[in-house]
């Protein structure tokens, strides 16, 4: 997807490039990656893994792990050396570590939940289905305090999403003032997906929260350690969550590698009690230094939700995204084909980013750029361009009072002979 397609009121459409330099992001279905990964992960000789297994308790200092057994009706104890949990918002490894670690933690629910709609394909053409709008875009509705989006499917379908305050939601209910909410609010996006999937999908399809979770450290000793969104969840709106994840992978494997940590079990054998120096320096050097960015993403995340359901139809945005866009041009772009091998070596380069790199692509399309760095370097940036926008807006007002003055010579130029006459 090239950029976002706004679509108005009326079913007016703009597009909003996400990157000066023609960069795109693509669109995934969740459900094919989670497979992908999963037959990666089951075909490396290393690895096994036991479905319908909830982890009930861990002792992390008797480095034992407790689970509840769905299959056989019993619990099953595990031994561990480094414990990583990657098990989600509601993360159980998390909780058990604060039973022993004095672990920061916030937890915010935001005022709004979002439902997931159906747009299907479009017309059969030459036996293969069509789009019913363009593939190469997010698609946005943007309606100030709400919005809906919808993102392409490989089989030509739309996966659309509605989000909106838990109390509008609330307030429509039946058949009727479902189709009559779509046709007053999205009335393309309602011709599209059609009246009776509108209504099905809207009463049959569960409404979800959105939850942002922070906490500090992340790890416990040299056996434990919480990543993705048992660390950090975020709401989705800069499409960050599970890339964010994967970065965690890609630091925490980097952090251990720079200490001489390889992955494999390590020659000496320690008691339970004892604490490998070297894994305990990475697992609190990771904390320490991955705090900031994910702090950081998590604030852009909920930040770009008032920019995608509001922002972006207002004529100041406009303005800005034009001036971030040309100094933006007058930076060559960097590719990941070049930053891959320093960055399978280091967390980030040791010096930050040149030229003027819009946000977006910052945060999207530069690995390099940390959260936290992308986010300062925005700021200033925000910054520079309102003193250009405030010397604009002083040139075209000062030119309004140059022309106001001299329209108003000129009229008393004309006028004084008429009254002395």
């Amino acid at each position: 997807m090239r950029g976002r397609m706004i679509h108005d009121i009326t079913g007016k459409l703009e597009s909003q490039a996400y990157d000066p330099h023609g960069q795109c992001i693509n669109s995934i279905e969740r459900g094919r990656l989670n497979e992908e990964l999963l037959d990666r992960a089951t075909a490396h000789p290393s690895i096994r893994i036991f479905f319908q297994h909830k982890l009930t308790t861990a002792d992390f200092d008797a480095k034992i792990a407790t689970f509840d057994s769905a299959a056989d009706q019993r619990q099953v104890q595990s031994s561990f050396d480094l414990c990583i949990g990657a098990d989600g918002s509601y993360s159980n490894v998390r909780r058990q570590l604060m039973r022993v670690v004095k672990m920061d933690y916030q937890q915010e629910y935001i005022s709004h939940e979002y439902l997931e709609l159906r747009m299907p394909p479009g017309p059969i053409v030459n036996d293969q289905p069509t789009f019913l709008i363009d593939p190469n875009h997010l698609h946005i509705w943007p309606r100030h305090s709400f919005m809906l989006i919808a993102l392409p499917n490989k089989d030509c379908s739309f996966t659309c999403t509605l989000f909106a305050p838990t109390e509008d939601l609330g307030l429509v209910r039946t058949p009727v003032e479902i189709v009559a909410w779509f046709q007053k609010h999205f009335p393309d996006a309602l011709a599209l997906i059609g009246e009776d999937t509108i209504v099905h999908d809207f009463q049959k399809n569960p409404r979800s929260s959105l939850i942002s979770i922070k906490a500090k450290p992340y790890h416990y000793k040299d056996r434990a350690v919480i990543i993705g969104d048992a660390a950090h969840s975020m709401v989705p709106f800069y499409g960050q969550g599970l890339n964010c994840g994967l970065e965690d992978v890609r630091i925490l494997q980097t952090t251990l590698s720079t200490r001489g940590i390889d992955g494999h079990l390590q020659s000496k054998h320690l008691d339970d009690h004892e604490v490998d120096e070297r894994m305990q320096g990475a697992l609190e050097e990771y904390s320490m230094t991955r705090h900031d960015d994910l702090v950081a993403i998590c604030d852009l995340a909920m930040n770009n939700y008032t920019e995608m359901r509001h922002d972006v139809t207002t004529p100041m945005y406009r303005l800005h995204r034009t001036i971030d866009t040309i100094l933006a041009s007058l930076t060559n772009p960097t590719g990941f084909s070049a930053l891959a091998p320093l960055l399978s070596r280091v967390a980030y380069p040791s010096e930050g980013p040149k030229g003027w790199i819009p946000l977006y692509t910052m945060v999207t399309f530069r690995p390099d750029v940390s959260y936290d760095m992308a986010r300062r370097r925005a700021a200033w940036q925000a910054r520079c361009i309102r003193i250009v926008e405030w010397t604009i807006a002083g040139a075209v007002g000062g030119l309004g009072a140059w022309l106001l003055v001299g329209l108003t010579a000129t009229r008393r130029g004309i006028l004084s002979p008429v009254l002395k006459n």
